[in-house]
């Protein structure tokens, strides 16, 4: 069962951070949103696309932990990829909409949450995640594909309890796909161990989110070489 409180503080700061998102993408012009973002061979279109699918897919993981019926995102990766590019090729206006309604309804969804749940773990891409963290998954990628989106926003206008949110996700992400060792500590006092925890890496939590997320290793020390990380 999930606390009711930390549920709805989880909502408020998944709203915020949708909200920001969200006034991001509608700024931006049609050639700005087909210019390329930071995910390898996608342009914003293709990663606020990847939201707006995502935050319907997610639902399926609500469904999963309230009847404790299993479910997976999407049938497949095709679908998953086929799903994106549909969505990607809608026009502006259209896409920022899809945007907003899907997360206006994985945003009520997640309320069904709050009581005894059926499933106390579920699944993503075969990973484990504990039911109660479906809410804070979805802060992770929102906050994470607005960094992608490459625009005057910046990670550090996150909610702190939100960058830490993404960083538990990418984590997690990281363990189960067999990540180099290491010790993940934070000047915010964060810490984390993968596989031996043998190399030492010190940041932020916007530096470490930036290096694991997306490779970039310029807001972090370590005491050996920077390791090639899984794609998260």
């Amino acid at each position: 069962m999930i606390n009711r409180a930390r549920l709805y503080s989880d909502l408020s700061r998944l709203g915020r951070e949708t909200d920001m998102l969200q006034a991001t993408v509608a700024s931006l012009s049609d050639e700005e949103m087909a210019a390329p973002s930071r995910c390898e061979g996608w342009t914003r279109a293709d990663v606020v696309a990847h939201v707006a699918s995502s935050g319907r897919a997610l639902v399926k993981l609500i469904d999963w932990a309230v009847t404790g019926e299993a479910a997976t995102l999407y049938p497949s990766g095709e679908a998953r990829a086929q799903a994106i590019s549909a969505l990607a090729a809608l026009p502006r206006e259209e896409l920022t909409g899809e945007l907003l309604v899907s997360a206006r309804f994985f945003a009520e969804q997640a309320q069904r949450l709050d009581g005894e749940l059926a499933a106390p773990e579920v699944q993503v891409n075969s990973k484990p995640i504990p039911a109660t963290s479906i809410v804070a998954l979805r802060i992770a990628e929102v906050v994470v594909h607005h960094h992608d989106l490459d625009t005057a926003w910046t990670i550090e206008e996150a909610d702190p309890d939100s960058l830490l949110n993404a960083l538990e996700a990418v984590v997690r992400s990281l363990r189960a796909k067999g990540a180099p060792g290491m010790t993940l500590v934070t000047e915010e006092r964060d810490q984390w161990v993968i596989g031996d925890g043998g190399l030492r890496v010190v940041s932020d939590r916007e530096g470490l989110l930036q290096w694991l997320a997306r490779g970039d290793a310029g807001h972090i020390e370590t005491d050996g070489p920077v390791p090639a990380l899984p794609s998260w």
